[in-house]
């Protein structure tokens, strides 16, 4: 396969600096409209993925006191940790409808307030149904931006779509990772109230408002159809549901996420009843999210420049194999190796947000395989979370939720494998046209 950074829609390379006109003057390059707005896009891709995970490990960092002041059972917990996946399944189907109507940049835009309003209510409804019902509020802004975040990209972005999702899935990890290292330090900081600790995260989701409210009036770049837009739904058109390729992807896709938010909302727990301190249990679970920085950086590049990117399937599968080997035999004493290696193990994320800008050759294919294969593997991945808080609860100590995590990476690696061979889904879904 050629480099796929050099596969593009219908949209131009956006330039930084508007065309001079024949016969005008010899002066300096005036910048363009659309320059400053390539600019806000990009700034407005980093601060949206910044906001897309502290939801989830800030409440992983204190799920403990979380519990005690509402009164939660372990398995409620456990289905508190199963929320994410299912706000991100429910909600991130609707994500193309809502862009084909109001536009991309307008739908994270509201994603961002509903981020924002989410964190910003939750730590005080008082009990656990409120929390769980503000929660969904902040993951429904999670759930779409989710899954135009590959669209906005594919669309302003045509010609860089690895850089640009390894610059978004870096953001991403960064967020991730400092919501889980400072949360606890913060809740210390504001006197030890868990409710200060978790609000303090909408602040963050504010700003990343801003950058999107003049892209909302501004559109598409110039010349760009909505990528939403001409998503064919005709008899004729893209059906993504018959594409294996697809499908593969999905089943990564949701394997990937059930491994992620496993190890989110349970992982601190697992070393806090190894012995490990409350801030340490924090710490490891950022360096687990911060191994993503500059992994989430560099795996998408080298992945678009592979012909097939099993080989990353495999190499990411082993190292989650390897630390949940140790995270059994010894929790506490191999701590941060154990960390370092789940960490790595995690990057299948930015690999599975890759993969789907490269097996669509369009700005209306990846819109649908971007909503089908997060909707539907995030759909696929509920049930992980909340049976890990049931095997804890009923047996007592985590051998049994650990080897489920580990067989669960099997199936994973087989069908990321599949995900990464060298086609697209326009290739396997759309029906030949009759002469």
């Amino acid at each position: 396969m050629a480099i796929e950074e050099t596969r593009t829609s219908a949209t131009p390379p956006i330039r930084d600096a508007a065309p001079r006109r024949p016969g005008s003057a010899a002066a300096a390059p005036q910048p363009s409209p659309r320059a400053w707005t390539t600019r806000l896009v990009i700034v407005g891709i980093v601060l949206a993925a910044l906001n897309l995970r502290p939801a989830i490990t800030s409440f992983g960092a204190l799920l403990e006191e979380v519990r005690d002041g509402l009164g939660m059972s372990g398995s409620v917990a456990g289905l508190l940790t199963s929320v994410p996946p299912l706000c991100f399944a429910v909600f991130g189907v609707m994500a193309p409808r809502l862009a084909r109507r109001f536009g991309p940049g307008a739908v994270v835009c509201a994603g961002m307030a509903a981020i924002t309003a989410g964190l910003a209510i939750r730590p005080f409804t008082g009990n656990a149904a409120g929390f769980l019902a503000a929660s969904a509020l902040a993951l429904m802004g999670i759930a779409v931006s989710n899954v135009l975040m590959p669209v906005i990209v594919k669309r302003w972005f045509p010609d860089r779509v690895g850089s640009m999702t390894g610059l978004y899935s870096m953001a991403l990890a960064l967020g991730t990772s400092a919501a889980a290292a400072l949360t606890v330090p913060m809740t210390d900081a504001l006197g030890g109230d868990w409710h200060s600790g978790l609000a303090v995260w909408a602040g963050l989701a504010g700003i990343a408002v801003l950058p999107w409210i003049p892209l909302v009036r501004t559109g598409a770049p110039s010349g760009d159809a909505p990528a939403a837009d001409t998503a064919p739904h005709e008899p004729g058109g893209l059906r993504v549901t018959r594409s294996r390729t697809a499908w593969a992807l999905a089943v990564f896709f949701g394997l990937q996420a059930t491994a992620a938010y496993i190890t989110m909302g349970w992982m601190p727990q697992i070393f806090r009843d190894a012995g490990v301190s409350a801030g340490t249990a924090g710490l490891l679970l950022a360096v687990t999210m911060v191994m993503g920085v500059p992994l989430a950086f560099v795996i998408p590049r080298v992945a678009t420049r592979l012909p097939h990117q099993g080989p990353i399937v495999v190499a990411l599968g082993a190292c989650g194999l390897a630390g949940y080997a140790g995270l059994y035999a010894a929790p506490a004493g191999g701590a941060w190796l154990w960390a370092l290696l789940l960490g790595v193990s995690n990057c299948a994320f930015p690999l599975a947000l890759t993969m789907v800008g490269m097996r669509a050759r369009t700005g209306a294919g990846v819109a649908q395989l971007s909503a089908f294969a997060q909707s539907t593997g995030y759909l696929l991945s509920i049930p992980g979370p909340l049976l890990v808080g049931v095997l804890y609860q009923h047996s007592g100590g985590w051998g049994l939720p650990i080897a489920l995590m580990a067989a669960l990476m099997v199936p994973q690696i087989a069908v990321g494998v599949l995900a990464g061979r060298d086609r697209t889904v326009e290739d396997e879904a759309t029906p030949a046209r009759r002469p």
